[in-house]
């Protein structure tokens, strides 16, 4: 049983987690809106915080996928989680500062592997369930890709003939609902993650017995993802939002459609998943559709290389938290 005061300091520091995670992937579900001026910023970001709090509360299997899969709940430290929890906060704020749009799912993965390693040894990470879990990670882009490229192909056929005026026209106004799919569908996986980190730390420390997400872990993730969402992230919104291809009304429907489609069928079956990536990928499908060179392929194979590197960036910044919290405790 560990004392009130370290569990209160774990939980808090989920939640900073959840908030920076907010404004971090904001730009998942708005980018496209704001670029085509579907949504003024303002309303984008209202709308986006109030559907992620919505679909944070919408269920708990992806919050059950990360607490019981990667390690078991009863063998996990406060020290472990705070590496975990300040490695992935750090590495989220890192390629916010640059406007890189990494994959927060990634981070916190990464850096609750690193801290397993660091605290008891590689042998105590479950890497049957973490491979399962990486599985999923990759699958989802790439069903991203082709969905978007299927929809933005179908799209054409549908409205061949239609003069682009009209047709910008009618997808604006849909992009509206697009864009409530997509921060729904957000809210519904990425605070899921969170909860299963605090819910880690009330079976370890004996406050719950078996692993149910309480209703107030429900509350207080969807309320700080909500609020982290309401301050945005305009760097990683440009990068998004139009410098991966030129996006018109009727490709922002396409992309916010297909990405909300895939995140929430994953939330569904409780596989975390990078909205970041889900979004990406969608986003190229589209542009891939519309015209092969339009897509900016050097922008989006940074944003590849900075998937790949930030499991193991943020694993390797768990251990040396860890390293100089146990050097201080």
């Amino acid at each position: 049983m560990y004392s009130i005061g370290i569990i209160v300091v774990v939980v808090l520091l989920a939640l900073a987690f959840d908030y920076v995670n907010g404004f971090h992937d904001t730009a998942n579900a708005i980018a496209t809106s704001v670029s085509t001026k579907a949504l003024s910023p303002r309303t984008a970001i209202l709308i986006a915080a109030t559907l992620n709090f919505l679909g944070a509360m919408s269920g708990t299997a992806v919050a059950e996928t990360i607490g019981k899969n990667i390690v078991a709940p009863n063998m996990v430290t406060p020290i472990v989680l705070v590496s975990a929890l300040t490695a992935a906060i750090f590495w989220n704020l890192f390629t916010w500062r640059f406007g890189i749009p990494s994959s927060s799912s990634h981070a916190l993965i990464g850096g609750l592997i690193g801290g397993v390693i660091a605290g008891f040894g590689a042998s105590f990470v479950n890497w049957h369930g973490f491979l399962v879990i990486l599985t999923g990670l990759i699958i989802a882009p790439i069903v991203g890709l082709a969905a978007g490229s299927l929809v933005m192909t179908l799209l054409f056929w549908l409205f061949k003939g239609t003069s682009p005026s009209r047709i910008n026209n009618k997808f604006r106004k849909l992009q509206v609902v697009s864009a409530c799919m997509a921060s729904f569908a957000h809210g519904s996986n990425d605070a899921q993650k969170t909860m299963g980190i605090i819910t880690m730390i009330l079976v370890s420390s004996s406050l719950i017995s078996t692993f149910q997400v309480p209703l107030w872990v429900k509350v207080a993730c969807a309320g700080a993802m909500a609020a982290g969402t309401a301050v945005g992230g305009w760097r990683i919104i440009r990068t998004m939002g139009g410098k991966i291809f030129r996006i018109e009304p009727i490709n922002g429907f396409a992309a916010d459609f297909t990405s909300a489609v895939v995140i929430f069928s994953a939330s569904h079956f409780g596989a975390p998943v990078s909205t970041t990536h889900v979004v990406s990928s969608s986003i190229m499908g589209v542009g891939a559709a519309k015209r092969l060179k339009g897509v900016r392929w050097n922008i989006a194979r940074q944003i590849v290389i900075a998937w790949f590197v930030t499991i193991p960036s943020s694993a390797l910044v768990a251990i040396l938290i860890y390293k100089l919290l146990a050097l201080l405790v």
